[in-house]
């Protein structure tokens, strides 16, 4: 009875809608790459039939940008409706809507591996997705019901276990993913099995959404309030018993508490949105950059390659677990940021499969920076604000994206000839300049005799 309903409980977090989305999100993200460099190396009017690599790099890229945009841009105002539509108690509806959307471009891929529709369908696939709320929506959904459930001192703890299992799902998925890929669908060809797959995780992650999932409120998260909040009740409280003169200096003192936390939000943003940049601009680019000379990767070695970009969720995840026993948040945000910024830099020079993944490797804490940052954001609002803060957070992201996109892509373009890896080299010093604004925040915080330990679970 007990293992029952220890497995119920299991079945009705957050954790297990996430793993569902991002098994199905690794399956799609092989099965898209690999189409489209089919099509590109096709002679029946794929993204762009052309004669030399370096032309089918460019149709590659430009049509990547295309999809990224779209993907990033949609979902801007939907998430915003949906964020707040969350923080007036429709704590799911971040959740939902953007599921729908998942199923409807996966549904598109599916077709266009089917029917043989032209590789471009999939921007109308992407925006349907945008338009449902996308990532930006679900993530920061996701990242509210963990808040919402969780205290202030175990918070990053729990959020970096969620990025853990969010990684062991998409290494999961990206294993197999190469050998579903040469799998056939009767007679409707390669990539149907691994689509429909895909497709059918994430109707299940759907059913769990609506039918499963418990938004929770931990008993302290219930009154998860920032020390202004916390001032001004005390004043209220007290009012009858205060002289006017003290009353005064506690207004000045909150006003000044309030100023310094938007002060610690501004800063968080800016270091999160320059990493970001950093690692979603470099990223976009190691998508074309695997399929050209000298690695030239099917799918099978595609699989591995993004298995190994999510492993850095479980060496993460150890690196959180032992550093904060001795480490600030601030400094571990710091940790992660330069990881990144020696593995993307030794990616520039990358002419070898085994070099790729000794790359890789010193990306190890690559993955502790974000999910630190959203928890340190937390902790400068009240609970009621969680899911609008979180998602202006997330939807940064998608703004600079505007700038970063087309400029990693041009530049990539223009540096094919003599050095493919050059916006691997911007990336990196893009991340060293994100851990600015990270230190002032550190700097800002006041210090502590003991650093708490962040609990694993």
């Amino acid at each position: 009875m007990g293992t029952h309903t220890t497995l119920w409980a299991v079945c009705r977090k957050v954790e297990t809608l996430v793993v569902l989305q991002q098994l199905g999100g690794a399956l799609f993200d092989t099965a898209l790459q690999v189409v489209v460099k089919e099509r590109s190396n096709s002679t029946d009017g794929g993204v762009n039939s052309t004669s030399t690599v370096d032309d089918r790099q460019r149709a590659m890229s430009d049509f990547f940008m295309t999809y990224n945009l779209l993907g990033k841009l949609t979902p801007i105002v939907p998430a915003i409706i949906l964020a707040k539509l969350s923080d007036r108690g429709w704590r799911k509806a971040p959740i939902i809507a953007p599921l729908l959307g998942y199923m409807a471009s996966r549904l598109v891929l599916l077709l266009v591996v089917v029917l043989g529709w032209p590789i471009q369908v999939m921007w109308v696939g992407v925006s349907l997705h945008g338009f449902s709320g996308g990532f930006s929506a679900i993530w920061a959904g996701v990242m509210t019901v963990v808040s919402l459930g969780s205290t202030e001192q175990r918070r990053s703890g729990v959020m970096m276990r969620v990025e853990l299992l969010y990684g062991l799902a998409g290494l999961l998925g990206s294993l197999v993913s190469g050998h579903l890929f040469q799998l056939y669908g009767s007679s409707l060809g390669q990539g149907t099995v691994l689509v429909g797959v895909s497709l059918l995780l994430y109707g299940l992650c759907l059913l769990h959404a609506v039918s499963l999932l418990q938004v929770s409120v931990d008993g302290s998260g219930q009154e998860q309030t920032t020390p202004l909040i916390r001032k001004n009740r005390r004043e209220e409280e007290d009012k009858g018993g205060e002289e006017e003169g003290e009353e005064e200096g506690e207004e000045a003192a909150a006003g000044g508490e309030a100023r310094s936390n938007r002060i610690n939000i501004g800063l968080l943003f800016v270091g999160g949105v320059l990493y970001d940049v950093a690692v979603a601009g470099a990223m976009e680019i190691l998508v074309s950059f695997q399929m050209k000379e000298p690695l030239n990767w099917n799918a099978k070695q595609v699989g591995y390659g993004n298995a190994s970009g999510f492993l850095i969720f479980l060496t993460s995840f150890l690196g959180v677990m032992v550093m904060s026993r001795f480490m600030i948040d601030s400094s571990l945000i710091i940790v992660g940021m330069l990881s990144f910024a020696s593995g993307i830099y030794f990616m520039a020079f990358v002419t070898k499969t085994y070099q790729f993944y000794l790359a890789r490797s010193l990306m190890l804490f690559a993955l502790i920076s974000m999910p630190t940052i959203r928890s340190m954001l937390s902790q400068q609002v009240t609970g009621s604000s969680y899911g609008i803060v979180l998602t202006s957070f997330q939807l940064s992201f998608k703004v600079a994206s505007l700038v970063y996109t087309p400029t990693y892509t041009k530049i990539y373009q223009h540096t094919l000839d003599w050095l493919p890896g050059f916006v691997f080299l911007l990336s990196s010093s893009i991340s060293v300049l994100a851990t600015i604004p990270i230190s002032i925040m550190g700097c800002r915080l006041p210090l502590k005799p003991a650093y708490r330990r962040i609990e694993a679970s």
